[in-house]
């Protein structure tokens, strides 16, 4: 044989090895489970069981998914960006474990929620926004705007946890 013949073999060979454990890779991490909107992909990472249980036990479990809250709800484009961006820093925390017990919202995923509470939420927030013009006499008494929801909801929808191990081993299952 020649030595060109063998290179182009071991080139075939590295080819078909670099697409061998790409798919793998792929398979293992369920990055395809991704592109979906059901919440047990949000389960694949191991510090979400406990978000994830606490919000199958909330009022919102029939009325609203992660993605429903968590995602862009504009466009396909925003969410899908959204989701990439989300997915990359989530990723990159759990590999190099450095997520630590408390979980931390970025001010990017915060203004998410906030625009998602007030969307699904819009009656009841334009009726406190009036009352609160009404009713507002003193800087002392007047209702604070510019919080964010869960200043006042905190237990929504995953309950009123203090850290990852707050509900440690009470999902049964993926």
């Amino acid at each position: 044989m020649e030595i060109s013949n063998i290179m182009k073999y071991l080139v075939m060979l590295a080819v078909v090895a670099v697409i061998g454990v790409s798919v793998n890779l792929v398979h293992e991490s369920k990055v395809l489970s991704y592109l979906s909107s059901d919440p047990k992909v949000c389960i694949n990472c191991h510090p979400m069981l406990t978000y994830y249980a606490s919000w199958q036990h909330s009022s919102h479990r029939d009325r609203a998914t992660c993605v429903d809250c968590h995602l862009p709800r504009d466009t396909f484009l925003h969410k899908m960006m959204a989701k990439a961006r989300d997915g990359y820093h989530h990723s990159l925390a759990m590999t190099l474990k450095s997520y630590g017990y408390n979980l931390r919202i970025s001010n990017d995923a915060a203004k998410r929620i906030q625009d998602n509470c007030i969307s699904c939420h819009s009656e009841i927030v334009s009726q406190m926004l009036t009352n609160s013009k009404l009713y507002q006499k003193t800087a002392d008494s007047a209702v604070q705007m510019g919080r964010r929801c869960w200043d006042c909801h905190r237990g929504l929808p995953h309950g009123t946890m203090r850290n990852l191990t707050a509900t440690q081993n009470n999902f049964s299952g993926r």
